[in-house]
């Protein structure tokens, strides 16, 4: 695992990232839904997604800080993937905007938006199993000139570049452990292995920010301390990271920031310490009054409309 930096270059057009001035900056923000970030990578406004009757993302506001890991948790069912689906380009919203560094996402294929320097990962690994690990590798650069029709008949165009694109793959595959699994076919690895795997060829883009959907989903234990290292080491390298994820340990652990969902929206976001004592996640995740003093709830009234209810069932 990397050893954390206070600095970080991102890769791409922004420059240098100041990690610990980015997760300092937070400090500042209020625990509010939707406050706004001193410097956001990505940024939503009235995203909303309709399945039939059912809105599953009713988000008024999101901004994403450039250069720390933020968390996005909520209960199963509160829209969590769809809005990670949204902001990637794999599903259109029914009303809303968002940017990636200030250029707007409307209309812009997933393909592009990876491109454009914001990649995922899948809570179901996309591994193509019958291609061996190398191969899934050099699919996820961009850019190759061996894929274009014209070129792709004189290996002259295309060899230099492909053979580079080697070198960084095989580079990356011996960062995640991956190196003896060079020539394996992707669907002969474990869950674990995949999970690395897709993270690894993320990588191959060289995006400023990554999304992972739940990435400890289906991990056994000794692989998800190597999975939390790589995470931290996206920041340390000056990256951003958003990720789904249920495992609390997990998300106190590697998170700067975490923003909560519910029945489609955000109801609280704040530092993890913070959001974990914020009695909207709790209501969000064990329901209103859980913890509360039945007394405080009016017992006699609450007895009084128990009895007129079982009265009415009696009633012919």
């Amino acid at each position: 695992m990397a050893a954390e930096n206070t600095t970080g270059t991102t890769p791409g057009s922004t420059g240098a990232v100041d990690v610990g001035a980015a997760r300092a900056a937070l400090r500042e923000v209020p625990n509010d839904p939707g406050a706004p970030k001193p410097d956001p990578i990505l940024v939503g406004s009235g995203l909303v997604r309709r399945f039939g009757g059912l809105k599953a993302v009713d988000v008024g506001h999101i901004e994403i800080q450039r250069g720390v890991i933020t968390a996005l948790i909520g209960p199963n069912g509160a829209g969590k993937t769809t809005l990670f689906n949204l902001l990637t380009g794999f599903d259109e919203p029914d009303e809303g905007d968002w940017s990636f560094n200030g250029s707007s996402l409307r209309k812009v294929a997933s393909y592009k938006v990876a491109r454009m320097g914001m990649v995922r990962t899948f809570q179901l690994t996309k591994v193509l199993a019958k291609l061996t690990v190398i191969e899934n590798m050099r699919l996820g650069a961009t850019g190759q000139k061996g894929e274009r029709f014209w070129s792709a008949v004189f290996p002259s165009i295309w060899r230099k570049q492909e053979d580079e694109n080697t070198v960084r793959a095989d580079a990356l595959l011996d960062r995640f452990l991956l190196a003896k699994k060079r020539e394996d076919f992707a669907g002969s690895l474990s869950g674990g292995q995949r999970k690395l795997l897709e993270m690894a060829r993320a990588l191959m883009v060289d995006p400023e920010m990554i999304m992972l959907d739940e990435p400890m989903a289906g991990v056994n234990p000794a692989l998800k301390q190597s999975l939390l290292g790589h995470v931290k080491s996206l920041r340390d390298e000056g990256r951003t990271v958003l990720f789904v994820e249920h495992d609390m340990d997990m998300v106190r652990d590697i998170s700067d920031w975490v923003i909560v969902m519910a029945q489609g929206s955000i109801v609280a976001e704040g530092t993890p310490d913070a959001v974990m004592a914020d009695p909207r996640v709790i209501d969000a995740y064990l329901g209103a009054h859980h913890d509360t003093d039945l007394s405080e709830l009016d017992e006699e009234k609450i007895e009084a409309e128990a009895m007129a209810e079982l009265e009415g069932k009696d009633k012919p």
